[in-house]
């Protein structure tokens, strides 16, 4: 074999050996390269499930902080609650009950305020409006009852009185009886009139009527008749400035007048020291109504009182409950309030009375008064006697009498000269002198006095209680 054979047979070898080296090389890529892919893909699988389970931790961590959210929340929520239940229980609750008696005393809120709108905090809020209607319901149904009871009670206390009245005034008529037992009867007469008025009041203010029925009588008489039924009448001074004296109220309302009037100077005795006086005048309005005047001397009325008592007796209240009257209740204005929403009265309170105390004013409007006979129905001699207008007497002219002074005097001549004041001599300064002076007493015209005075107590107490 030659050299150029052996060295083309080498170099076929090396082709060979090269191609398959070749080969090989190609085929190890290609399996580098599929592996590659393969650890990528396994790669990205590996990096997906990280993912994902860091999607899950993360999640399971959210889940947790709202889980945790919810139940801090649920746990504030139900501190709040029970703070509110808390709180209705021991404030909202109680003052609730002292608001109904009393509007003075304010009904607190929910003490948390982002409860308001929510669902818990309406039914927080429906809860004391429903607690309030039940009891007042409540409240109303036992005082009706009890108004029921004690008006049934007063009446049959109230005719009783009254025939104990008939058999005191019965006995007054015995003028053989002794002084001291004569003026036991007045007594005792005067004592059932007050436990009358206090009777006669409670029944007015639980719905029943004044209990006594009068002809029409005079507008003095009622006011001098309504001071009689008081403890410390004596205290009342009572000055008719009527223009007339024939004015009377009609028959349906002078009991309810005089109820009004006694309540009213009631009110005035209670509140004013013994030692002072009430004044009570009597005035004729120009529209026709009569006004009646009360002016005591106490220490007036708070603000608070004068309001409350305003409102009583202005007859607006449909229903006055006992409960709202304190305890023991005080009627007086309640009743004044409900005669004045029934016949039609006018009533007023304030502190401007001229001695510093409280002025009241009842007025009696024209439809409710008449004109009264005084020769058919003279009234009574104990009643006061209405006011007469001053007449100007001239004095008669003597030889003596120095002449009249000229209508507009001259003027001073001189600088030093000044006008000088003439003392006004009173045309009616012996006719009041002779008037102050004691006059003696008649036994005939004492007795035709007392006369008058049984006969107009026989006349104003010989209709009693219908029932």
């Amino acid at each position: 074999m030659t050299l150029s054979s052996k060295i083309a047979l080498s170099l076929g070898v090396l082709s060979l050996l090269l191609a398959v080296w070749a080969l090989l090389l190609a085929r190890s890529r290609r399996k580098l390269i599929r592996r590659g892919r393969d650890l990528s893909a396994e790669a990205q699988a590996a990096n997906s499930r990280v993912q994902a389970a860091e999607g899950r931790a993360r999640a399971e961590v959210q889940k947790r902080e709202t889980a945790e959210s919810r139940t801090q929340e649920a746990n504030t929520r139900e501190a709040e609650l029970l703070d509110e239940v808390r709180h209705l229980a021991s404030q909202r609750l109680p003052a609730l009950a002292l608001h109904l008696i009393s509007s003075h005393h304010p009904v607190p809120g929910l003490l948390h305020k982002n409860l308001a709108g929510s669902e818990a905090g309406q039914l927080l809020d429906a809860l004391p409006e429903a607690v309030s209607g039940i009891v007042l319901k409540e409240r109303r149904r036992i005082d009706a009852a009890a108004r029921a009871a004690l008006r049934g009670a007063t009446q049959e206390s109230q005719a009783l009185s009254y025939r104990l009245q008939t058999n005191i005034v019965g006995l007054q008529h015995e003028f053989s009886a002794p002084p001291r037992l004569t003026q036991t009867l007045l007594e005792s007469d005067h004592l059932n009139e007050q436990n009358l008025r206090l009777t006669q009041r409670s029944a007015i203010v639980c719905g029943g009527w004044p209990g006594h029925v009068r002809k029409d009588t005079y507008v003095s008489e009622v006011v001098s008749g309504a001071s009689s039924r008081l403890r410390g009448f004596e205290r009342i001074n009572i000055v008719s400035r009527l223009s007339v004296s024939n004015i009377g109220v009609v028959g349906r309302a002078a009991e309810p007048v005089a109820v009004v009037c006694a309540e009213l100077m009631a009110n005035a005795l209670e509140h004013s020291r013994d030692d002072l006086m009430v004044d009570v005048s009597l005035i004729q309005t120009g529209n026709g109504s009569v006004c009646i005047t009360i002016d005591d001397a106490g220490k007036g009325m708070t603000s608070e009182a004068l309001t409350r008592g305003r409102g009583l007796i202005s007859g607006e209240q449909q229903e006055v409950m006992l409960l709202e009257l304190g305890d023991p209740p005080s009627m007086g204005f309640a009743a004044i309030g409900r005669l004045v929403a029934d016949y039609g009265l006018h009533v007023s309170i304030d502190t401007s009375s001229p001695y510093g105390g409280v002025r009241a004013v009842v007025s009696v409007p024209e439809n409710l008064l008449t004109s009264i006979d005084e020769n058919a129905t003279p009234p009574s001699v104990l009643a006061p006697q209405a006011a007469v207008a001053p007449q100007a007497h001239k004095r008669p002219a003597t030889a003596d009498s120095p002449a009249p002074a000229p209508a507009h005097s001259p003027a001073p001549t001189a600088a030093a000269e000044l006008p000088q004041r003439r003392r006004r001599f009173s045309a009616t300064a012996t006719n009041d002198d002779a008037a102050a002076a004691p006059r003696p007493l008649d036994p005939e015209d004492t007795g035709a006095i007392w006369s008058d005075f049984q006969s107009g107590l026989t006349s104003g107490r010989s209709v009693t209680d219908s029932e």
